[in-house]
């Protein structure tokens, strides 16, 4: 299977590695992974800010970049989410604006082969133990994109639960939102930064060496919140752990 790896500018700028992970994991189970060259914003950052007509060339670029691969798989739930829900709703409203179908049309065939790194996992492959091994104590973080958008269920911690060596625990207060939230976190400064400590207080109340989400904007909230409490806990993405072996093991 031929599939397209959509890293995301924050992976891109800033976790490369994260990509890195989902290049190796996915080669392990098969899979030949490309990495279009041609790839930029999915457009989240301008429609989430009220710049939806600035969003809409993006949308197109996406399609146009990604409309010849079998699936397009990336290690984030908000970007998964913004592809599979508001590129649809996007095509619409212009629709409604009368401006024709061509963005409805331009977006269709992309969005239902576009997944989030566990719902391929799981959903395309049929695979819950990819042969990992993490020998550490994780708790995990449900991030609301991919709680209430893609509605991802237990499927991450079913490929947790797999993970030889792991020992998963359970999150206090799990579907509760980390507080990042994109622009939330610079608009609403104070009220992000309260619910960033709570929700790293709940992970340290574990005794966990980790935690762990499907995104890292949201890894980056709680990780700089961890180094400001002094917190003795790593944010680590899934993909790493899942990329990870007793023969090649994540640092």
């Amino acid at each position: 299977m031929r599939v397209a790896l959509f890293l995301t500018c924050v992976n891109d700028t800033l976790y490369p590695e994260t990509g890195r992970a989902v290049v190796k994991l996915l080669t392990r189970l098969g899979v030949e992974v490309d990495f279009p060259m041609g790839q930029t914003c999915c457009g989240q950052a301008h429609y989430n800010t009220g710049y939806r007509h600035e969003a809409e060339p993006l949308a197109r670029r996406f399609a146009e970049v990604f409309g010849e691969y079998e699936a397009v798989v990336t290690p984030s739930g908000s970007c998964g989410a913004m592809v599979r829900e508001l590129y649809p709703r996007m095509g619409e409203r212009a629709r409604a604006e009368g401006r024709g179908n061509a963005l409805a049309r331009a977006v269709a065939p992309v969005v239902p082969k576009t997944y989030e790194l566990t719902e391929f996992l799981v959903d395309v492959l049929g695979v819950t133990d990819v042969g990992a091994w993490y020998p550490h104590t994780v708790t995990y973080h449900p991030t609301c994109h991919s709680l209430r958008g893609l509605r991802l269920g237990d499927r991450p911690r079913r490929l947790l639960a797999a993970v030889k060596g792991l020992d998963l625990v359970e999150l206090p207060g799990a579907d509760e939102c980390c507080g990042f939230g994109g622009t939330f976190a610079v608009k609403n400064a104070a009220v992000s930064a309260a619910m960033g400590t709570d929700k790293v207080r709940n992970a340290e109340s574990t005794g966990a060496e980790v935690l762990c989400a499907a995104d890292n904007s949201c890894l980056m909230h709680i990780g700089g919140t961890m180094s400001r409490l002094r917190v003795g806990m790593r944010p680590v993405h899934l993909a790493e752990i899942l990329a990870s072996t007793e023969e090649d093991p994540a640092v």
